[in-house]
């Protein structure tokens, strides 16, 4: 059910239009000269004064004027917000900047297109890995109860984990269990290899399934290892805007969450469970220091698959329906160029 009236939402409209702008607080005067309503100043204050009752507006202590709440933007953009599409020429000149190469090569063009575009900062989640699939499985002895387990992926990443078992295994033991998981499990991911290795496990020897839980465990650690990471591009672009960098203690805790990663992987990560493009304003994200900031993401597929998911991070006064059909054509190019490598 929609709380306001046509009045008040033209003029919500027109004030967060004006404010996202010119970045000042946007007074009566103001609102009923661009509103196109004929409206007297009087009735415009009183219904603002209900606007800020109901928590979509507020006034800033140093001026009569008023500007929108983290409220008011998520109602603006749910409801009030006409995106215009990007025009053809425009999606092909992007396209032309995400031509199919290497993965990682398109990672960090995507992630430094959508800071280009928006003079925000721009964010790729790289494809999981629990995706990616297993080539080859090598042990190497390296004293009493250590081994080395190297593990190859299809996409050629290597990856090494020291393993600790509870007794020494012999060259032939070792060699013998990597040609058995070769053989068994070579093209698989490593959830599929969880799903299946239970049942694998009970008809093997006891003294190799300890061998071989280890192996399982460490792999799918190192593939949870790889997968948690993204490329950030554009960051320093957050300090040249004004409504961030009035505030230095806010803008160090966001650089922190920068380096710290895990909050911000977990917000894009439920991009990958959702469908098209999500806006996280202000505390939505429920990460402190992305409270003066908005979020707009969406996932990017593999051959219909999702993988992964973009993101662009910025003010809350934000041009959101310039911003939005940005991530949502840079997702659907980045789609494209990764699928038609398969």
């Amino acid at each position: 059910m929609n709380p306001l009236d046509a009045r008040s939402q033209i003029l919500l409209k027109t004030l967060i239009e004006r404010h996202i702008a010119d970045g000042q607080p946007v007074g009566s005067r103001a609102l009923s000269r661009y509103s196109g309503l004929e409206l007297s100043p009087a009735t415009v204050r009183n219904v603002m004064s209900d606007l800020e009752e109901m928590g979509f507006i507020a006034s800033p202590h140093t001026s009569a004027g008023r500007i929108p709440t983290a409220l008011g933007y998520r109602f603006f953009v749910d409801s009030l917000l006409t995106v215009q599409p990007l025009e053809n020429a425009r999606v092909r000149a992007l396209e032309g900047q995400l031509l199919p190469n290497q993965p990682q090569r398109l990672i960090s063009s995507a992630s430094h297109l959508l800071s280009e575009l928006t003079q925000f900062a721009g964010v790729v989640v790289a494809p999981r890995k629990d995706a990616v699939r297993i080539r080859q499985f090598e042990f190497i002895s390296l004293a009493e109860s250590r081994i080395l387990l190297i593990i190859v992926t299809t996409g050629g990443d290597v990856q090494n984990r020291l393993l600790i078992t509870r007794r020494a295994y012999t060259p032939a033991e070792l060699h013998g269990a990597a040609t058995y998981l070769n053989e068994h499990f070579a093209g698989l991911s490593f959830d599929e290899i969880r799903r299946r290795v239970g049942d694998e496990l009970r008809q093997l020897r006891s003294d190799m399934s300890e061998l071989m839980a280890a192996t399982v465990d460490a792999g799918s650690e190192a593939a949870e290892d790889s997968s948690a990471s993204y490329v950030l591009s554009g960051e320093t672009k957050l300090l040249d805007v004004e409504d961030l960098s009035s505030n230095m203690s806010q803008l160090r805790e966001l650089f922190k969450l920068f380096e710290q990663r895990t909050g911000l992987l977990q917000l894009l990560d439920l991009s990958n469970r959702a469908e098209g493009v999500q806006i996280f304003i202000g505390g939505e994200s429920g990460l402190a220091p992305l409270d003066g900031c908005s979020v707009i993401t969406a996932p990017y597929e593999v051959d219909g698959q999702v993988v992964g998911s973009l993101g662009v991070i910025g003010p809350t006064r934000m041009a959101y329906d310039r911003v939005i059909p940005i991530v949502d054509i840079t997702a659907r190019l980045l789609s494209n160029a990764l699928s038609s490598k398969h």
